[in-house]
C-alpha cells in the first residue's frame, strides 16, 4: 500500500512541472484571458482584445 502513494506521489511531482510550463508559453495566458481567435496577419488576439505580444504565428 505504501508503495502505490509513494508511486502517485512520485508522479504527481514529475507531471505538475510540466503542466505548468507549458501553460506560461501559451500566447494569451493569465490575465489576458486565452485566444479568441486570429487576425489576418496571424496574430493572436486575446479575448481581454489585446494583441498577443507571442511570436508564434496563428493560422
Amino acid at each position: 500500500m505504501k508503495s502505490i502513494i509513494a508511486s502517485l506521489l512520485t508522479c504527481a511531482f514529475i507531471i505538475a512541472p510540466i503542466s505548468h510550463a507549458q501553460a506560461r508559453n501559451t500566447p494569451c495566458s493569465g490575465k489576458m484571458g486565452g485566444v479568441a481567435h486570429c487576425s489576418k496577419d496571424g496574430k493572436f488576439i486575446c479575448k481581454n482584445g489585446k494583441i498577443s505580444q507571442s511570436k508564434k504565428i496563428c493560422q
